[in-house]
C-alpha cells in the first residue's frame, strides 16, 4: 500500500498538471507530486516493510524522496508568473548571473 499511495498521489499530481482543469493548476499539480515524493519518504522511515517503494537502503531513500520532494514543492512555489513564495535573494542573484 506505500507504493500506490504514493503513486496515485503523484498520478493525480499529473493529471492536474495535464488537464489544466483551473487557474494555477500547474502549480498545485507539483506540489501533488512534490508532496507524494515527500510522503513517500516518511512511508519509508516510519513503516517497516514498504515493498517496491524500497529502491536501495533506508538512509538513500530517505534523502533522495526527501531532497526531491522537497525541491519540487519549493520551485512550485517560486514558479513565474505571480510566485507564491517570494525569495528576495533570487532576483538579486538572476540580476547577478544576467550582467
Amino acid at each position: 500500500w506505500p507504493l500506490l499511495t504514493v503513486l496515485c498521489a503523484a498520478g493525480l499530481g499529473l493529471l492536474i498538471v495535464a488537464l489544466d482543469p483551473f487557474d494555477q493548476a500547474f502549480r498545485v499539480g507539483t506540489i501533488l507530486i512534490g508532496g507524494a515524493l515527500i510522503a513517500g519518504a516518511v512511508l519509508r522511515w516510519v513503516v517497516p516493510s514498504v515493498g517496491m517503494l524500497a529502491v536501495r537502503s533506508r538512509f538513500t531513500d530517505l534523502v533522495t524522496y526527501g531532497v526531491m520532494g522537497t525541491l519540487i514543492v519549493l520551485l512550485a512555489l517560486v514558479a513565474q508568473p505571480a510566485p507564491w513564495l517570494d525569495v528576495p535573494i533570487l532576483e538579486d542573484a538572476v540580476r547577478f548571473t544576467i550582467r
